[in-house]
């Protein structure tokens, strides 16, 4: 049975309402060459993000944590409406030769998700895309900056966002993210 197009759109529409959709496939980015997964473990303040609908709140952070040669777990938390919220996936290397190009699920029912690390120099930024293809008919984006701190120079944002931009990722409707009071007891 064919399902046409117009009764799967406001099936999925819910799903990419704050996301950036764009027509055609997703983009091929480069991704960071010669990726050391263990040099990228710990945790990761989000300094700024293509809009996200799983991701509201502030003083949003990821920790990674490697649990063979090539998988980690991840535990992700924002607060949102005063309240510490956590979640908890797993990660693959899902390409030994291309190991730059992780999989992350939160959920054993859904797959993985693509987690490419573009840059990366470990010790202060990082920069991560991920696209979804929808029917082949247009994708999603989805693109942080990273920080080993809460805060990144501005210029180091702006380097970010243009190496985004080379990439074909448009990052016009990038945001910041808030991450002032976050050492707070809530």
């Amino acid at each position: 049975m064919k399902l046409s197009f117009a009764l799967v759109l406001p099936l999925l529409l819910p799903l990419i309402r704050a996301q950036v959709p764009h027509w055609g496939p997703c983009p091929e980015p480069s991704v960071q060459a010669a990726f050391d997964l263990k040099q990228f473990m710990g945790r990761w303040y989000e300094i700024a993000k293509l809009p996200a609908q799983f991701e509201k709140g502030r003083c949003i952070e990821s920790n990674f944590t490697l649990t063979t040669e090539n998988s980690i777990r991840v535990v992700s938390s924002e607060i949102l409406q005063g309240e510490l919220r956590k979640i908890e996936g797993i990660g693959v290397t899902e390409d030994l030769k291309n190991p730059a190009k992780l999989g992350i699920s939160y959920s054993y029912v859904l797959p993985y998700s693509p987690y490419w690390i573009l840059a990366t120099d470990y010790v202060n930024s990082a920069l991560v895309y991920s696209c979804t293809e929808v029917l082949r008919l247009f994708h999603v984006d989805f693109a942080w900056i990273l920080s080993r701190t809460r805060t990144l120079p501005d210029a180091t944002i702006e380097d970010a966002k243009q190496i985004f931009t080379k990439n074909n990722i448009e990052v016009i409707r990038m945001v910041h993210t808030k991450q002032q009071g976050c050492d707070k007891t809530l």
